[in-house]
């Protein structure tokens, strides 16, 4: 059974919502999906973050990145990039980078923005590059998913997306409940696949 690490930071909800989704595509997939956040990051004035979160999903741990078979990053759009708290959680995984831990796996990325025009497709991208850099196989969602050429909202080729609204308070819509279902899906597929 394929282990996939869902590793996101949401700040308004949004992007644990599709987080869940994505978490049952894998498990419809016969995968274990293993849900991790990284903790908000701020300037030294401010109170750090408690050890343990209040609620959600634990923190990640570097010991999560080597047990699992694959990774699906996910996080809010920040000006077309992705969130302060997961590049930071990224920017520290030189050790990983060298040898070698998550060569092989498989890797997708999903967000969440408040408008359809905020930048998902480039945010999407921007989470693919370390990805990359770290030897993982990049899925998407294919367009032999109909849904994506049918959807109004979120969704796109590139991974999983949600048009959350200003308020950040819009519900995921049907179609792109069905996209992050169908990534997860493919995902834990491919990673079966791959394994030996």
């Amino acid at each position: 059974m394929s282990e996939i690490l869902i590793l996101y930071y949401s700040r308004g909800g949004s992007v644990a919502q599709l987080a869940r989704q994505i978490a049952r595509g894998v498990e419809e997939a016969g995968g274990v999906a293993r849900l991790r956040t990284v903790p908000a990051v701020a300037p030294l004035t401010q109170v750090a973050a408690p050890a343990v979160p209040d609620d959600g999903a634990p923190y990640v741990e570097k010991q999560d990145l080597a047990d699992c078979a694959g990774v699906i990053l996910g996080s809010p759009t920040r000006f077309g990039n992705m969130a302060a708290p997961l590049k930071h959680f990224i920017d520290t995984l030189g050790a990983e980078w060298a040898s070698g831990t998550l060569v092989g796996k498989v890797g997708a990325v999903f967000t969440s923005t408040a408008t359809m025009h905020g930048g998902q497709e480039s945010t999407l991208l921007s989470m693919m590059t370390p990805l990359l850099h770290h030897g993982l196989i990049i899925v998407g969602i294919p367009f032999t998913e109909s849904r994506l050429s049918s959807t109004t909202s979120g969704g796109s080729p590139y991974g999983a997306s949600h048009v959350a609204g200003s308020d950040d308070r819009a519900p995921l819509s049907d179609d792109e409940k069905h996209l992050a279902r169908a990534l997860g899906r493919r995902v834990a597929e491919t990673a079966r696949k791959l394994q030996p």
